[in-house]
């Protein structure tokens, strides 16, 4: 079923279209969610929250986007709020080191190691680098979204990356 045939099902309350819908992005937003959440219970409940309201306003969607990345904007909006709720916090780090390069396609790693290693990044780490680096915001948007700087919005993913560096540069030393 094409995704305009799907969306007006959706809009016509077809319950086997919703459950269509929801199998086919469930997987890859849950995932989205919990990289932002780090929990799998706010994972859970943010992705429940965007299928309804993805529902509710399926009838607003104006193609100028695929419908995928429709809704995983909306994942990650819910998936902030719901991280958002939850005590975090946003270090004032005043490092900002714009020299420091490291090449990241040169690491060669386990995913499910390197998955691990962005989870256990502190909350203000993990959600700017899954921001930045995976879904491709803008440090305006993150600011602007979050309730912050940008200068700690670039800060945070700085910082998330040195330690990211840190963690995995014993695995990336070693030889194969």
């Amino acid at each position: 079923m094409t995704d305009r045939i799907l969306i007006e099902a959706c809009i016509a309350n077809d319950r086997k279209a919703q459950h269509q819908l929801y199998e086919r992005y469930k997987s890859a937003m849950y995932t989205l969610a919990y990289r932002i959440t780090a929990d799998f219970e706010l994972a859970g409940e943010a992705l429940q929250d965007a299928f309804l309201n993805i529902f509710k306003h399926l009838d607003r969607f104006e193609g100028k986007s695929t419908l995928g990345a429709w809704i995983k904007t909306i994942v990650v909006r819910e998936a902030v709020r719901k991280a958002k709720r939850q005590p975090m916090r946003f270090d004032e780090l005043v490092e900002y080191d714009n020299q420091a390069a490291f090449d990241w396609s040169t690491l060669m790693l386990d995913a499910a190691y390197l998955e691990k290693a962005i989870l256990d990044l502190p909350d203000g780490f993990r959600q700017a680098f899954v921001l930045v680096e995976i879904e491709g915001w803008s440090h305006a948007e993150i600011a602007n979204f979050c309730g912050i700087s940008e200068s700690t919005s670039r800060s945070q993913l700085f910082h998330a990356k040195k330690r990211l560096r840190a963690v995995l540069s014993p695995v990336t030393d070693q030889d194969p």
